[in-house]
């Protein structure tokens, strides 16, 4: 998985096989015979303490030997852990860290689990995410548990939702009945509010790839909408796209059609899309509630 990950945004890599030993390398870019990057990965679960420095010096000190042994510069050297270091072992990460850079002229960088998440729910990493994580998550079969309900929403909530931007925003474009809009919106976002409030990987990572998804499903209507000049069809449009694209959005967030398009109002509503060609200028000069 680190090896795919790397190769998301660095060419070449390549992962070394042990026979029997892997010269201190787990996966690598660039010229064996020449200048390396090196990522060396370590499971350390669930969290990484100073009782396993010891094998991180012993992990760079390994590929620094085999370095010079074999012909081959490490110019960055990549530790990959699975968890956070707890507070006396980041200390010692930082001194030990600055040490070895000074003494041996190289770049040393931690991906931890806070930059190993954050790769994997990036643009680049979404097809590793995908392959290795999403499969193992997504239901096997619906079942009558598994439906998410759509909630009608309170005639209270409802009102409030009137100053809402996407609600603004669909009014500027012309849309004088609002109620089925409100309804989407507030079932989407009970959708986020819970993904966030679990804050369970796979789902938050889901959730990352359907906003992705929906939001180019607009963007493109948009572009096409606006070269047209028929900016008054967009939402129209719109909406057929994202029915047709719900169901190859991730199973795991048990999403009906009418969430789907609450998303998109939810993209709306966080200023990263809208229905009229000044829609920026509607964004930024809206006070949120």
């Amino acid at each position: 998985m680190l090896a795919q990950l790397a190769s998301a945004t660095n060419p070449n890599v390549r992962m070394i096989a042990a026979n029997p030993g892997d010269w201190g390398i787990d996966a690598f870019a660039g010229d064996l015979g020449g200048a390396i990057t090196v990522w060396q990965s370590k499971y350390f679960m669930p969290k990484t303490t100073t009782s396993q420095s010891q094998q991180i010096r012993e992990s760079l000190a390994n590929g620094l030997k085999a370095a010079a042994a074999n012909g081959h510069t490490i110019t960055l050297w990549i530790l990959c852990i699975p968890s956070s270091m707890d507070g006396p072992a980041a200390q010692w990460w930082d001194g030990w860290k600055k040490r070895q850079e000074k003494a041996h002229g190289l770049v040393i960088e931690l991906w931890d689990e806070t930059t190993l998440m954050k790769k994997l729910l990036s643009p680049e990493g979404d097809q590793v995410r995908r392959a290795y994580y999403e499969p193992f998550t997504a239901p096997a079969a619906p079942t009558q548990e598994q439906i998410r309900l759509v909630l009608d929403v309170e005639e209270d909530k409802a009102a409030a939702l009137d100053s809402a931007l996407f609600v603004r925003q669909m009014t500027e474009a012309g849309h004088v009945e609002l109620d089925s809009a409100k309804r989407q919106f507030f079932n989407a976002d009970l959708v986020a509010r819970e993904v966030a409030h679990k804050g369970v990987p796979a789902e938050v990572a889901a959730l990352s790839s359907a906003d992705a998804t929906l939001h180019g499903v607009w963007e493109m209507q948009f572009n096409e909408c606006s070269a047209e000049g028929t900016l008054a069809a967009l939402h129209g449009r719109v909406w057929r796209e994202v029915r047709g694209e719900h169901d190859k959005l991730p199973k795991v967030l048990r999403l009906e059609v009418t969430h789907s398009w609450g998303l998109v109002h939810r993209l709306v509503d966080n200023r990263r899309a809208g229905w009229v060609a000044h829609w920026r200028q509607i964004a930024s000069g809206h006070a949120d509630d």
